[in-house]
Parts: C-alpha cells; sequence; structure tokens
C-alpha cells in the first residue's frame, strides 16, 4: 500500500492553539448579558432535607435566581443515560457528598459565591452506605428508591444489577492449583486540566447548550426529552474538551442551567471549581475476589471471578461500565471454564462513570496478579506463564464473540525483548509484566460529510469530539490520504449538533475506526461523482477510469485529483460532496449488544527499585506495547500510549479517595489528592507498537488509547512483589502500604 500521509505524524490540528492558550474552552466564552452562577451543597453524604432558606442570599447585590427542587416542573425531572434516575437538583434527600441542592445565579460569579454561601439548608443527616460491605449489608439504607425500579427483583437492595457471564463447566479437580484471593481497586477521578463548564441560553424557541461533553448528540437527546422539545429545537456546541477521558461522556448539570436560562430569558454560565469535579466524577472502585486454577505446567484450567464494583448514588453509565468491563474478564487467555459474576452496587458516593478503560483495570489487576502468584507457586516463569495461556490470533478465547484479532504473542515478546527481560538485574532492581485486554466498541452509527472544493482543498464535517486525542487530524489525514490533497488543506469540523452530522458517542477508542470509516467513506463518494464527471468531460466510459489514493488514472494519464477537480466541476465551479455512514448494529440476544469492532491488546513492562527503609517505589524503566494494526499517526499513538501509561501510574501508586466516617471526601483538590509529576514519571519509558494492518479501520487500522492503561498495575505491583517477597492485593501502592507490608514480613 502506497500512502502519502497516513502513516506519517504532521503537525496535530489544533495542536498550536493549545499550547498557546488561544484555543477557546467553554469557560473562555462570554455570551452578551451571560450570568454566573454557583452550586450549593451540605457537608454530608446522605440527609433528608427539611428547608432551604434563599431569603438572605436573594438580597446579595446583583443576585438574579436562587433555583431549588421546588422551582423545577413538578414532579422534578430526572435524567441519565441508563436509567432516569437523577433529579436536576436533590429534591427531598442528598444522596452524595456535594449533591447540589441549589442553583445561585447572579451578575457576577463573585456575587454567585457570596450568595450561595447564605442559603441556608436546614437537614437530617442519615446513615450512609460508602462501601461495598456497608452497601450490602441488609441493614443498609436504600440509595434508589424502590418506586424508581418497579418489577425490579432486586429494588429493595443497593445491588442495581447483577452480570452473569462464562462458560464451561468449573471443575477444581482437574486443577494441580488454585489460587484464591480478593483485590481491591481505588476510587479515583479523571482529573481532566480543563474544569467541567456550562452554558445555557435560550435560542429563540429552543435553547443553546455550551458544555464540555464528549457527546454531544446524547445531551441533545436527554435535554430535549426533559424540555419535551424536538431534537432540532436544542443546539448542543461542545468545543474540543480540554481532556476527557470519560469523565466528560455524559449530562451532569446541564439541565440545571437549562432550566435557569428558560427562567430568567439570558444566558447562564456554570463552571464547576476542581473541588466540585472530584464530586461531579469518578472512576468505579472494585473488590474483585478471585479463584483461578492450574495445571502443574502452568495452563489455566478456569476462572471464577467475583467482582463488586462500587457505582455512587446515581447509575450514569456506570452498570454499563460494569458489564463490559467484566465481560472480558478472564483475560486474553483460553480458559476451558470461566464463571463471572459482577455486581452493580449503589452507594452514598459520588455517581461513577466511564473512565479510560472501561471497567477493565479493576478486574485486570485482581486476574494479572493472580497469575504472578501462581507463577511463583508453580516455579514457572511470569512471561512463560502469559505465553502459554495467551489466545493466538483466530482463537475464540470467549465463545459466541469475535476471534482474537491480532497476533498477541508479539506484542508480549517484543516487551520483553525491550524490559530485557531474560537480563540478570543487579539486586536492588526488579521486573515486573502483565497483560490487558479491552473490548472496543459493540454497537456504533458514524456520519461524515466531506467537501472537495473546486480549489483541491477539502472541509470535513463529522461529530466526533477532540478531548486531545487527536480526532482532528486522524480524520484529516485520511481525506487528504484520499482525496490527493496536502494535509495542510483539509479543515475539520467539529462540535456542534446544528451543522455537523450525527455521532453516536466518542468513547471505547472507536473515532478511528468508526469515524475514520465513515470519512474513508465519504471520500470515496467523492471518487464515484468525480468518475462521472470525468467520464463526461472526456467522452469516455467510466470503466476505464480508477480513482485510488488520491490519484485519478485515465486510459493515458494519471493525475492528483486536485489537479483535476476544475475540469470536473467546469465553468460553474462549485464541489462535489461525500457522505458516509459506519454503522454497527446491535446484535440480539449478545450479552452486550454485539462483538466487539477489535480487541485493545496491550503488553506492559516495568523495572523497578523499592526502597525498604520507606516504602517508596522508584519506576526505572518503563515498556508499553499496544497491536493497533496500522499507525495512521504514529507519533499520535505513542503520546496516547504514554499519557494512559503515566494515567495508570497514578492509581497504582497515589491516587485515591479519602472518606471519613461520614462518607465525606476529606481529599477534595489537588493539594490533598496526589497525581504523578515530572518528578514521579520512569527514569526510561518505551513506548512501541506491533503493527499487522489486521484491523477493521481504515488501512487495517485498530482502535487505541485505552489499553495502554489496562495493566499498569498489575505489572507494576508484579515487580513490587519481586522486590519484597509478598504480593500487596490493594492499590495504590502508596510508600506507607509497601512499608506496612515489608513489616508485616518481618
Amino acid at each position: 500500500m502506497n500512502l502519502q500521509t497516513v502513516g506519517t505524524s504532521p503537525h496535530r490540528g489544533g495542536g498550536f492553539e493549545r499550547v498557546t492558550g488561544q484555543q477557546k474552552y467553554v469557560a473562555d466564552i462570554k455570551l452578551p448579558g451571560m450570568l454566573e452562577s454557583k452550586l450549593v451543597t451540605i457537608d454530608c453524604a446522605h440527609a433528608k432535607i427539611l428547608s432551604i432558606d434563599t431569603a438572605e442570599a436573594k438580597k446579595v447585590p446583583g443576585v438574579r435566581l436562587v433555583m431549588t427542587a421546588a422551582d423545577l416542573p413538578q414532579p422534578v425531572p430526572r435524567f441519565g443515560p441508563q436509567v432516569a434516575d437523577r433529579p436536576v437538583l436533590a429534591d427531598g434527600e442528598v444522596k452524595f457528598h456535594g449533591e447540589p441542592v441549589a442553583l445561585v445565579v447572579a451578575e457576577t460569579l463573585h456575587a454567585a459565591e457570596q450568595a450561595a454561601r447564605l442559603v441556608h439548608v436546614q437537614y437530617e443527616e442519615l446513615p450512609a452506605a460508602f462501601t461495598v460491605s456497608m452497601a450490602l449489608d441488609p441493614a443498609a439504607p436504600l440509595v434508589m428508591d424502590p418506586s424508581l425500579r418497579p418489577n425490579d427483583p432486586l429494588a429493595k437492595t443497593n445491588i442495581f444489577n447483577e452480570h452473569h457471564f462464562g462458560w464451561g463447566e468449573i471443575d477444581e479437580s482437574k486443577a494441580d492449583l488454585v489460587v484464591e484471593n480478593t483485590y481491591s481497586f481505588p476510587m479515583v477521578t479523571q482529573f481532566a486540566i480543563e474544569p467541567h463548564a456550562f452554558i445555557a441560553a435560550p435560542d429563540k424557541d429552543g435553547i443553546a447548550v455550551w458544555s464540555t461533553i464528549q457527546h454531544p448528540y446524547w445531551l441533545q437527546k436527554i435535554l430535549a426529552g426533559l424540555l419535551k422539545l424536538p431534537l432540532s429545537k436544542v443546539r448542543v456546541y461542545a468545543p474540543d474538551p480540554g481532556g476527557g477521558f470519560g469523565g466528560k461522556q455524559h449530562t451532569k448539570y446541564e439541565p440545571a442551567l437549562v432550566f435557569a436560562a428558560m427562567k430568567l430569558g439570558c444566558p447562564v454560565r456554570l463552571v464547576l471549581t476542581l473541588e466540585e469535579t472530584f464530586q461531579a466524577v469518578r472512576r468505579t472502585s472494585c473488590e474483585t475476589h478471585i479463584r483461578t486454577g492450574f495445571t502443574r505446567d502452568g495452563r489455566l484450567v478456569f476462572q471464577d471471578i467475583k467482582a463488586h464494583y462500587l457505582l455512587g448514588a446515581y447509575v450514569d453509565i456506570a452498570d454499563r461500565v460494569v458489564a463490559k468491563g467484566s465481560y472480558a474478564g478472564a483475560g486474553p487467555y483460553n480458559v476451558p471454564a470461566v464463571r463471572i459474576l459482577s455486581k452493580s452496587i449503589l452507594s452514598h458516593t459520588p455517581p461513577a462513570t466511564a473512565f479510560r478503560g472501561f471497567g477493565n483495570p479493576e478486574v485486570n489487576w485482581a486476574v494479572e496478579s493472580n497469575m504472578d502468584e501462581a507463577a511463583r507457586l508453580l516455579g514457572i516463569d511470569r512471561l512463560e506463564i502469559r505465553l502459554r495461556n495467551l489466545a493466538k490470533k483466530g482463537d475464540t478465547f470467549i465463545p459466541y464473540d469475535k476471534p482474537a484479532d491480532g497476533d498477541w504473542s508479539q506484542t508480549v515478546l517484543k516487551a520483553a525483548e525491550l524490559i530485557e527481560w531474560h537480563k540478570p538485574l543487579s539486586p536492588s532492581r526488579h521486573r515486573g509484566i502483565a497483560v490487558g485486554i479491552k473490548l472496543g466498541p459493540t454497537t456504533g452509527l458514524s456520519y461524515s460529510l466531506v467537501r472537495l472544493l473546486a480549489d483541491g482543498s477539502v472541509i470535513v464535517s463529522c461529530g466526533t469530539s477532540d478531548m486531545g486525542q487527536g480526532a482532528r487530524t486522524v480524520v484529516a489525514q485520511i481525506a487528504a490520504e484520499e482525496l490527493g490533497v496536502p494535509y495542510d488543506k483539509v479543515s475539520v469540523v467539529m462540535g456542534d449538533t446544528a451543522t455537523v452530522p450525527y455521532d453516536q458517542q466518542t468513547s471505547a477508542s472507536r473515532s478511528t475506526v468508526l469515524m475514520g470509516n465513515s470519512v474513508l467513506k465519504a471520500c470515496r463518494a467523492i471518487h464515484a461523482q468525480l468518475k462521472t464527471r470525468l467520464a463526461k468531460v472526456y467522452k469516455i466510459d467510466e470503466s476505464e477510469i480508477s480513482v485510488e489514493h488520491g490519484r485519478v488514472a485515465l486510459p493515458d494519464r494519471e493525475y492528483p485529483i486536485p489537479e483535476l477537480i476544475k475540469v470536473a466541476l467546469g465553468k460553474l465551479g462549485g464541489e462535489i460532496i461525500g457522505v458516509g455512514e459506519e454503522r454497527k448494529d446491535a446484535e440480539q440476544g449478545h450479552p452486550l449488544g454485539g462483538p466487539a469492532c477489535f480487541y485493545e491488546f496491550n503488553c506492559t513492562a516495568v523495572e523497578a527499585e523499592v526502597d525498604k527503609s520507606t516504602g517508596d517505589v522508584t519506576i526505572t524503566r518503563y515498556v508499553t506495547v499496544s497491536d493497533v494494526g496500522t499507525s495512521i499517526n504514529p507519533l499520535q499513538v505513542r503520546m496516547q500510549d504514554e499519557g494512559a501509561a503515566v494515567q495508570g501510574l497514578g492509581h497504582t501508586l497515589m491516587e485515591h479517595y479519602i472518606f471519613d466516617e461520614k462518607g465525606r471526601i476529606r481529599n477534595l483538590g489537588a493539594a490533598d489528592y496526589r497525581i504523578l509529576t515530572t518528578m514521579d514519571l520512569p527514569k526510561e519509558f518505551y513506548s512501541e507498537t506491533v503493527e499487522n494492518a489486521d484491523g477493521p479501520g481504515p488501512y487495517g487500522a485498530k482502535g487505541m488509547s485505552e489499553g495502554a492503561l489496562l495493566c499498569v498495575s498489575s505489572a507494576v505491583a508484579s515487580a513490587v512483589g519481586d522486590a519484597i517477597g509478598t504480593t500487596i492485593r490493594d492499590l495504590p501502592l502508596t510508600p506507607e502500604r509497601v512499608w506496612m507490608a515489608l513489616q508485616a514480613q518481618k
């Protein structure tokens, strides 16, 4: 395949604006007559609201509205991507620390903040369940009103849903070794650099909303339902977000802003503080009990997994996270018998939502750690035990699902080579290795519109969100490749539901595959029209013309497309428009709605030192290798994997929410919640790929960007365990936790 633009790394679309501060984020947008707002919360995880006194707040100069649930349509509207359980504002009861009970709108942010402090809320504190054990206690207070779950046998429990997956019959008698342990994964936040921000403004007979949203069309649908408006009357602007990682996928406070704007007849803006963001979005925490059976030579006999995911006060998209994250929980291995029971558990904590990896890192932490423990007990090399069980290309390692779509042993062996797995180490250094797999999208629908203009330049319109992952760059490269134009002559339009065609969502590493294929089809629709026009101009049959990779082959000569566009369009000029559609429909009977489009497979290997006097862990060498099919943009692929790795090191070594005895978060904000800085990065960092052009996307690409986060914790813990001679089963691996494990051995 003779590619010109694809496979190169041109300058990043929107990159200059990001690094120079010229990009306009939602918080930078100022509309005429716009008002500012502030949320009112109480310092409590669970409470009955007795009264809300807004009189003093309304006296503050500049205050225009103090809105509570009583000011909303009754019953208070509820929303959610999976189930409509979340009220626009707390309705009679606060269910997590940080849930807003009121919204203050004023002419300045200072006035809104001052007034918010003067809203007096009388409440009766109620018992709260903020851990798995507390939520599952039969005496625990119910988080969700049973009336919201009619005909649900679990309605009078805090278990929202149970997911049962697996195959084969588990027979312990066939195993020479059974490794059984319980592992815990912490509650962490996405910590995107850009704060969550929202603006709502009346728009003639409809509403316009600006949001830091990853799924503008999903937000449009929810708002139209709440307001009982046609979709055409709800316009969502979604400027490129400054990071998302799943935390900006779904509706949060946009409905409250919409009702306030409609009451006041003018634009209203809300920008969350970092502390408020911590209370708005997080990853599901998880407790996993796992029993793994092995033969003497290290072959897997069975996996028996019970995973308890903590959802929070409202479901959001987290039950889907639980299902998809645990479905492939047995890992990328050939396992004869698998039994997986995953539970979605409600709690009086901030609602969990999507987070890079979508539920898989939580279970992978347990599965891969158990593989390490088995290797130690059986006396088998940790690399070897994985290679013996790894699914080969074409293996149906998950029955009735997509077979293994890559030669994954290549990925593992490349990681082992880069970490120098078989080379002797100094006594102070230790290695670890782990693998991980995640399912790509199981359904999808992406439209695009590509316009080839008379001067040979191109405009691509699509609904994908570019959160920094580089979607603008990739779709521009595909259009440049197919239409034979320089990359710099392609403009990409995104982020406005009124001007760009529909895209289901930006998640599950889908954009390069689904939107990429859509853009590819739109370009090839242009090819077809170009052939028709040129056949007419040159008075030849269309069959005598071929168009491929930006070049037109006529019977006697060949030209780049831009050289013939004026000939094709004639004196009137104009443009040729192509529309692309990539659709993956749901499949009835499949537990996830359909098999995966592709798999994200990664192998991570680390070399580490442990200071046994303090428990401090230093990563001396870090290797991440992903199976990506084809790198449309190699530099962006490496950047995505490196970013995922650093994010994974965060929850592995330091990140976690801390709650007090009443369920209040005690480490809100950057000062008390640690993330990695440049001082914490690995001393050596290697990011590589395996490319066999065996993916379903353009030019054989697979989706990527989440895979490199899946097994970070397992790989680091593998090295730490090798260093200290014992296994730590609770994340993060803080110095205190490592030091205590060392003392316990003594």
